[in-house]
């Protein structure tokens, strides 16, 4: 299932499975976060689950084969414009707004940020056309507690 929504995301032509995708999307934008200091703690995947499930109601079998399955694919990544890309179709400003809330969330859970996280969440952040202000928000939002 997860191998068909990654070819469907490099291969758009295709017919699409939006909420799917988008989910897909999504683990794969944290997990990029989560890979920048090219080291993810068992505390960040606990943390990218828990988004995972909460924000697309997914079970933690169906968790744990996105997550499985983004990992084996990081491998042979196509980049981060595909994944921008089909959440840029399926979600407005403010859902987008809370991906990178949950970005920052991710690069400060060790409770130290990576200069490599801060910049893969702002090249992610520019991609989904967030502006620089809400990108600090979001970063601000998260060092707060909030």
């Amino acid at each position: 299932m997860i191998t068909r929504l990654l070819n469907r995301l490099i291969q758009p032509e295709q017919e699409p499975e939006p909420e799917g995708l988008v989910a897909l999307a999504a683990a794969a934008l944290l997990l990029e976060v989560a890979w920048a200091d090219h080291e993810i703690s068992d505390t960040e995947l606990a943390l990218i689950q828990r988004h995972l499930q909460s924000q697309f109601g997914l079970s933690e079998a169906e968790v744990t084969e996105l997550v499985d399955e983004s990992r084996r694919e990081h491998e042979e990544s196509v980049g981060l414009y595909a994944y921008t890309r089909t959440i840029n179709q399926a979600w407005n400003e403010e859902q987008k707004f809370a991906l990178v809330t949950a970005l920052w969330r991710l690069a400060m859970a060790d409770d130290e940020l990576h200069r490599y996280e801060e910049h893969t969440i702002r090249k992610i952040a520019e991609l989904l056309y967030l502006s620089h202000d809400r990108f600090i928000e979001a970063k601000l939002r998260v060092k707060r507690g909030a």
